[in-house]
Parts: C-alpha cells; structure tokens; sequence
C-alpha cells in the first residue's frame, strides 16, 4: 500500500476479528487506518487470521455485499477496492460479517472495538496488538473438518495421523499464535 497522509476524519480504527462457530476462540486484534478500503482490509485479514488468499470472499455489512467482482462467477458484489472502511462502518462498537471460501464457508466477525487518533508509528498496512490461537489449515472442510482434524491429531491411537501430519505440516499447532510473525507479513504489504 502506497503511504498516504491522513485526511481531517482519518483514524485508527482497532478492530477484533473472531472466528464464528470455533470454540475456544481463533481472534486477532488489529488496528488499522479507517480510510483503507475493504481490499486492503481483505488483505490484512488474510495475513493475520493466517489464511493463504486461496478462495473467493465476501463482506457483509448493513445488507450489501462487497468482494471483488468477478464476471467468471457471476459474482455481483460491490466492489471492495471502491469502499473505504470509514465509509460503511461508522465506528465503535460496530459489527460486519467477513467470510472466506465459500465452500468451507469460515465466517468471521469483525468488530470495532475503538476509535482511536492516527498515531504516526501505526503504518499504513496496520498492526496486530494480539490475538490468540492458530487459523485452521486451508481447505479442511469447515468448522466440522477442523474439528475432525483437531480430534485425529490428538489422538495416538487414531490409524492416520501420520497421513494427517504431512498435510498440515509436523509444526501445526492449534494453539500457537506469534504476534512478530503475523506483524512482519503485514509490513511486506507496504
């Protein structure tokens, strides 16, 4: 993202996004500039949620639906790189929806927690303050595939997990979360 001075109504805007229908929780905390758009604020939640950016998405906020329009799909939405966040979320306290793949359909929603004044060390492509636990690995099949895929990795006695390690990778953790990591990715936006 190119840098760009704030205007008089730019803020921070720190947002909790949560995991829907994920129990014990999968939530990071960021805060971001309130003039990105929702392009730019796709981006920041793949890179701190930990998704890859794989499948198509979509925002959900008061009724109207905002991705990337995409004719291949038929997909009608409005166009995300056109809306900027303090446009369609007014501030605190107000909730969106934000989901990913739609096969696997991972709902998140997103909150402003506060609105806060632009502080010049906060960069463009934001920061993650904290968050807890690991997104799920791409393409396990929903809340119910992560849930089958938690309980085979826990299990020594489960005839596959071998199978199941070299998918995920022998480093899945669930409940890791590195804030430095997460924050690095999202300086490469710059």
């Amino acid at each position: 993202m190119p840098p760009r001075k704030p205007s008089i109504s730019t803020c921070l805007y720190q947002i909790k996004i949560t995991l829907q229908d994920w129990r014990p929780p999968v939530w990071r905390r960021v805060q971001v500039w309130s003039d990105i758009s929702l392009g730019e604020l796709h981006q920041i939640i793949q890179i701190v949620m930990g998704w890859t950016n794989s499948h198509l998405h979509l925002f959900l906020i008061q009724g109207m639906e905002y991705g990337e329009p995409d004719p291949e799909y038929d997909w009608e939405v409005k166009d995300e790189r056109k809306v900027k966040l303090n446009q369609v979320a007014s501030g605190e306290k107000f909730k969106f929806r934000y989901t990913y793949d739609m096969g696997d359909s991972w709902e998140h929603e997103i909150l402003i927690e506060k609105v806060l004044p632009v502080e010049p060390e906060i960069p463009r492509y934001g920061v993650c303050v904290t968050g807890k636990r690991a997104c799920p690995p791409e393409d396990c099949g929903g809340t119910w595939g992560y849930t089958e895929l938690i309980k085979t990795l826990r299990d020594p006695n489960h005839p596959e997990p071998e199978s199941m390690l070299e998918w995920v990778g022998e480093e899945f953790n669930p409940e890791a979360f590195d804030v430095n990591e997460i924050n690095e990715a999202l300086h490469q936006l710059k």
